[in-house]
């Protein structure tokens, strides 16, 4: 049976990092970085579990946050703000030690449910599995040519205008500007914005493994990406454009720009398009460039609820809601939003 601990947000994590970049199932979301930066911009309470065998080797580690708004509910995740998390360990039987831990846990604390967001089918009967997201991932060639020849015939196509506009790429772009950029998109999707200190707060922590990008048009950025970079992989993580992007293509040289860059300067060979909602028009577009959806399985242990969790903008309560959104000024949302968008990760 392994010894489970508890890793402080001061302490060093270099023994928790190095596991999750040895171990097959290891992402960037289960990086010790994310519970700093998670308490600094949240102030969430954050439960960072790792188990050690005999000789004080880490065998397995598991990321919890717990989550707690009058509106959204009480929940414990691995984990907020994140794509991918659960536990990661050399065995199936720490693996469950470790659920069996979060479970006791969640117990403790009294929450709706526990919530581990996993990439791969699981095992564990303790929980209920919801598949209601899909995840897209490319390989990428190794010139400019290739990447593009991987790409879907219409979507290359599309690259192909976006190369003829006029527009720069910034790989070095300004926090502000980005923020700016992904705040008037999901305004516009009529979803609360994550304040820009969440974006300082990312590079800050994982400096060169966080990269800031914009496309501009007449020195006025129009579309933007926030992206990770992490085993020989680029994930472009938030991103979004301003109205004028659809007719300039611009997200989608940002996209393909962004990919040739991490070919050329960063040695990646995949490209991590993140999740989206099963059917959404985001998932859609994804499709479009010739990307296979995968299956997200998210397990859930119920406490308090009686069902699972729906904080998705397709549920029908939030209808309302989003239509009053997408109608405030871009300033009143840039305010607002970050009150909410805490307990949306």
């Amino acid at each position: 049976m392994a010894l489970i601990q508890q890793l402080a947000p001061e302490a060093n994590s270099t023994r928790w990092d190095d596991f999750v970049h040895h171990h097959n199932e290891g992402t960037f979301f289960h990086l010790a970085g994310w519970q700093r930066v998670i308490q600094n911009t949240y102030q969430h309470k954050c439960y960072y579990y790792y188990a050690e065998d005999e000789q004080g080797e880490i065998v397995g580690i598991l990321p919890l946050v717990e989550q707690k708004s009058a509106l959204f509910g009480h929940s414990l995740v691995s984990t907020p703000f994140c794509v991918y998390g659960g536990a990661i360990a050399n065995s199936d039987e720490v693996k469950k030690e470790l659920e069996d831990h979060a479970i006791k846990l969640a117990e403790q604390l009294n929450v709706d449910y526990l919530e581990l967001r996993y990439k791969s089918p699981q095992d564990n009967d303790k929980f209920i599995t919801k598949s209601v997201h899909s995840y897209f991932t490319y390989a990428l060639g190794d010139t400019d040519e290739t990447v593009l020849a991987g790409i879907k015939k219409k979507q290359r196509a599309v690259i192909r205008h976006s190369l003829k506009e006029p527009l720069n790429t910034d790989f070095d772009a300004d926090v502000k500007d980005v923020h700016d950029v992904y705040a008037q998109s999901v305004r516009n999707l009529g979803t609360p914005v994550f304040p820009a200190k969440y974006f300082k707060n990312l590079k800050k922590e994982f400096g060169a493994l966080c990269e800031l990008m914009a496309v501009t048009h007449q020195n006025k950025p129009v579309s933007a990406v926030l992206s990770f970079y992490f085993k020989n992989e680029v994930l472009p993580y938030y991103g979004g454009g301003l109205n004028e992007a659809r007719q300039l293509k611009s997200n989608d040289l940002m996209y393909y720009s962004l990919m040739c860059h991490a070919v050329k300067d960063k040695n990646c060979n995949s490209f991590d398009f993140g999740r989206s909602k099963n059917e959404s028009g985001a998932y859609k577009y994804k499709k479009h460039w010739g990307m296979e959806p995968q299956p997200l399985h998210y397990q859930y242990y119920l406490v308090k609820a009686k069902e699972l969790p729906n904080l998705s903008p397709n549920n029908p309560k939030y209808k309302m809601f989003i239509k009053m959104w997408q109608k405030l000024p871009l300033w009143a949302s840039q305010i607002l939003g970050p009150l909410l968008s805490k307990y949306l990760g």
